[in-house]
């Protein structure tokens, strides 16, 4: 009986030690069985909660400071051009309208994530000169997913006459480079109308499950602890390694992250940070500068852009391509996963 009375004291007293540590923002793991009694997970578990407080074990809390409100995934489109500046055939070698579905099929597969669920989540897809057929496909991408979206079909018209005629090397810029930078131009306009986070996204990144999760934690995290909006590219691009450089690194959700100093067009944001160097992301659509991006590079001398270890997406591209399919990834697994 006195083993009984010692024991209901011990859990009456476990259950108060319990409530206080959760009201003081504590968590406590119990080592038998792995459990966190505070939050009832285990430690294997997501403990972070979007918008309020990011946790990584043993590192511990980090309080959410700058809250992701929305995302908008701007999606540019277009089927009828196989690569934009090579004349190559992709990795598996299928027509390039089967890398723009599964691109959209792994951003839908990633954002049913439930820890996502209480985030605004909108689709904007801009595309030119694809089919009718290759727009019903998408259409019907997003239909089997019970997911809206908003259609633009791109007008080049409105945008080139801004486009410089020559680029730096004195080259006449083409026509698919002219109908790429209007489709960027265009995007950054949609940009201005959104609330939050913008994605911008080329149609030949095909994404992990957790990269949309992985990414808005990662934003929260990383910006909270240094007040200040970052610029968060998915993809860890081979051609980066290149050259040995010093970097810096941080600690996400679930993934480690360098920064970095170059990126492709394939990159997510803050409107701020939009509005902020507008004319310096503007000036990527109205004159072809070698390379290309370099008004991105621009701004990642100002501004902390970070890329994950291993990639979150991958760019599939020409296999021979140091601008395309990231180290240590399993290519094809990735691509399984978001067929048919």
């Amino acid at each position: 009986m006195k083993n009984i009375k010692n024991s209901n004291k011990q859990s009456f007293l476990k259950r108060i030690f319990i409530k206080l540590s959760r009201k003081l923002g504590y968590e406590i793991i119990d080592q038998n069985n792995y459990k966190i009694v505070t939050s009832n997970k285990k430690i294997n578990d997501n403990l972070s909660v979007l918008g309020k407080k990011s946790i990584n074990l043993p590192l511990g809390e980090v309080k959410i400071t700058r809250k992701v409100i929305a995302l908008d995934i701007i999606i540019r489109t277009c089927s009828s051009v196989n690569m934009l500046t090579q004349n190559k055939t992709r990795l598996f070698e299928k027509e390039k309208i089967e890398y723009t579905i599964r691109t959209i099929r792994s951003l839908l597969n990633s954002s049913k994530d439930p820890e996502l669920e209480t985030l605004n989540i909108n689709f904007i897809i801009i595309d030119h000169n694809s089919t009718n057929e290759n727009l019903r496909a998408i259409d019907d991408v997003f239909k089997k997913f019970g997911k809206n979206y908003s259609l633009i079909n791109l007008d080049v018209s409105k945008f080139s006459h801004k486009i410089e005629k020559l680029n730096q090397r004195g080259k006449e810029v083409t026509e698919n480079q002219k109908s790429n930078m209007a489709n960027i131009h265009q995007s950054l306009l949609e940009a201005k109308k959104c609330k939050d986070l913008i994605y911008f996204v080329e149609d030949d990144y095909i994404h992990k499950k957790e990269s949309l999760k992985e990414m808005v934690f990662t934003y929260e995290r990383i910006s909270s602890q240094l007040n200040n909006e970052i610029i968060i590219c998915p993809t860890d691009y081979p051609y980066l390694y290149v050259n040995s450089e010093i970097t810096q690194n941080f600690l996400g959700q679930n993934y480690h992250w360098r920064k970095v100093n170059e990126t492709l067009c394939t990159f997510l944001t803050s409107k701020k940070l939009i509005e902020k160097y507008w004319g310096k992301y503007v000036s990527m659509c109205e004159k072809e500068h070698a390379p290309f991006e370099k008004p991105l590079h621009d701004i990642y001398e100002k501004e902390l852009c970070i890329s994950p270890v291993p990639s979150l997406a991958l760019h599939f591209t020409n296999i021979n391509s140091i601008f395309g399919l990231s180290p240590n990834i399993n290519w094809k697994s990735v691509w399984d996963e978001n067929g048919t």
